[in-house]
C-alpha cells in the first residue's frame, strides 16, 4: 500500500511543472486561472479567517467544478439550515466551480483553490484551516487527500457520490491505491449501483440518499430573462447545451455534419458549449459552415438571428427556458454525457446521445417518464428534435413530463445533510 502511494505521489512531482504550464495556458482564456498559484501548493496568506476559531463547525466542501458547484448549493443551503453557526471552507479546482463558488458564501466563509493531491501541500492546508469534517462532492476522491484527512483525524465524506462501472474499473487496476483513498470513507451514493461499487472499493459505509441536482431549483429571474430572449427571437428555438470535445473531434462538428438544411431556417439555434475555452473555437466552426452566428455577449438574440453562441457563464437556466426542446452534450462522443436534470426542473425536454455512463440512472429515469429521447447518432439527434417542432402536443406532454420527473426526486438536499450532521455527532465534533 505504502509503494504504490510513493509511486503515485512520484509521479504527480515529475508531472507538477507540465500542470503548471497548463494552468497558464487554461489562463489565456480564463484568467482566474493565473491567480494564487501559491494555494495550489498548500501556502495561504492574507485576509483569511483563523484556523479553529470556536464559533462554529467549519465544514470543508470540496466542488472540484461548475456541475459540482451548482449541486452543492442545495447542501450547503439544507446544512446551513440545520447547522446555522456553521462555516464553510469552499475549494475548487477549475475556473468555472470557482466563480460559481464565490455565490455561495457568507461572512465568516473562504474559498481557496484546493492544494495538489501531494502530501505537503495537502498536510499544509489541512493544518491551515482545521476542518471539521471534508465533504467531498460526487467523484472527487483523491489518495494523498484521503490518507493526509485520516492522519489529520477529519472524518472524510463522499456526498451525492457516483462512481461509474468504467471508472471502478480503472480503481480497481490499482487495488493498494484504491484502499488508501477509499478505505474508511463514508458515502451518500446517488443510486444503488453506485453505493455498491464504492463499497467493493472499501468505502465503510454507503447510503443511497438521491441525487442532489434533483434538488437544483431554476434561478426565476433566469427564467424570465430566459421569456424574454424567446419572445425577441420571435420562432421556435433548439438548444444544442454542454457539447464537447475529444480527442480532435467535436460534437458541434458531428450536428452541423448531420444538420438538415430546411431546420436552420425555420429554428434559432443557440449553441452552449460546455467549456468557456472552446467559445471562440466553435464560433469560428459555426462561421466556417456559412452560419451567420451572433453571440450572446453582444446582446439578445432578435427576430433576425439564425445562430446564437451561449458564451456566458452562469445563465443556463436561461437557456433552457428560451427553447422547446435540447440536446444535452457530451454524449455523442463517448464522454458519458452531463446533467439533464437541469434541463428537465426548467421545463425543456431533451435529447440524448448514447453514451450516459455519467447520468446513467438519471438518464434512463427520464426516459421511462417520457421527457427524454435517446439518439445513437447526429442524424438521430435531428430527428427527435424535428418531431418535437413539428408536434406541439407532444412537446407540450414532454414539458409538463419533464417538470414533473425533476418534481418527484427532491429531497437529496435534507437527508445528506441530516447525514453529515450525523456524522458530525458521531464524531464528537458537533457544534
Amino acid at each position: 500500500m505504502k509503494l504504490a502511494l510513493r509511486l503515485y505521489t512520484l509521479l504527480w512531482r515529475l508531472l507538477l511543472p507540465l500542470v503548471f504550464v497548463r494552468l497558464w495556458w487554461r489562463g489565456r482564456a480564463e484568467p482566474l486561472y493565473r491567480q494564487h498559484w501559491a494555494q495550489r501548493l498548500g501556502w495561504f496568506s492574507g485576509g483569511l479567517p483563523q484556523a479553529g476559531r470556536d464559533d462554529g463547525a467549519l465544514i470543508w466542501v470540496h466542488a472540484v467544478s461548475l456541475g459540482e458547484t451548482r449541486a452543492a448549493a442545495p447542501l450547503i443551503a439544507a446544512l446551513r439550515e440545520r447547522m446555522p453557526r456553521m462555516r464553510l471552507l469552499l475549494t475548487h479546482m477549475t475556473a468555472t466551480g470557482h466563480a460559481a463558488g464565490a455565490d455561495l458564501l457568507q461572512p465568516g466563509d473562504v474559498q481557496v483553490w484546493l492544494s495538489y493531491d501531494l502530501p505537503g501541500p495537502m498536510r499544509r492546508f489541512l493544518r491551515r484551516f482545521q476542518p471539521r469534517m471534508a465533504v467531498l462532492m460526487e467523484t472527487e476522491v483523491w489518495p494523498n487527500l484521503a490518507e493526509q484527512c485520516r492522519r489529520h483525524g477529519v472524518p472524510l465524506l463522499l456526498a451525492n457520490a457516483r462512481l461509474s462501472a468504467r471508472s471502478a474499473r480503472r480503481w480497481q487496476h490499482w487495488p493498494s491505491l484504491a484502499r488508501v483513498a477509499w478505505g474508511g470513507l463514508r458515502a451518500a451514493a446517488q443510486t444503488a449501483d453506485d453505493a455498491q461499487r464504492i463499497l467493493e472499493l472499501g468505502a465503510v459505509q454507503a447510503q443511497v440518499l438521491g441525487n442532489l441536482k434533483f434538488d437544483m431549483r431554476p434561478d426565476a429571474a433566469l427564467m424570465r430573462r430566459g421569456a424574454e430572449w424567446k419572445a425577441a427571437a420571435a420562432r421556435p428555438v433548439l438548444l444544442l447545451a454542454s457539447t464537447r470535445e475529444q480527442g480532435g473531434q467535436s460534437e458541434e462538428a458531428l450536428l452541423l455534419r448531420a444538420l438538415p438544411p430546411a431546420l436552420s431556417a425555420r429554428v434559432l439555434l443557440v449553441w452552449v458549449p460546455r467549456h468557456p475555452q472552446r467559445f471562440d473555437a466553435v464560433a469560428q466552426l459555426l462561421a466556417e459552415q456559412g452560419l451567420a452566428v451572433e453571440r450572446r455577449s453582444a446582446g439578445a438574440p432578435t427576430a433576425e438571428t439564425t445562430v446564437w453562441l451561449g458564451d456566458s457563464l452562469g445563465e443556463m437556466a436561461a437557456y433552457y427556458a428560451m427553447a422547446d426542446a435540447a440536446f444535452i452534450g457530451g454524449s455523442l462522443l463517448p464522454l458519458g454525457g452531463q446533467n439533464l436534470i437541469e434541463a428537465c426542473a426548467c421545463g425543456c425536454p431533451v435529447v440524448l446521445g448514447p453514451s450516459q455512463f455519467n447520468f446513467a440512472a438519471a438518464a434512463q429515469s427520464a426516459l421511462d417518464a417520457g421527457c427524454a429521447v435517446q439518439a445513437a447518432d447526429a442524424a438521430q439527434v435531428w430527428q427527435a428534435l424535428s418531431h418535437w417542432l413539428d408536434d406541439a402536443a407532444a412537446r407540450r406532454q414532454a414539458a409538463q413530463r419533464a417538470l414533473a420527473f425533476a418534481s418527484a426526486h427532491q429531497g437529496a438536499a435534507r437527508r445528506q445533510a441530516e447525514w453529515v450532521a450525523a456524522a458530525l455527532a458521531e464524531a464528537g465534533r458537533l457544534q
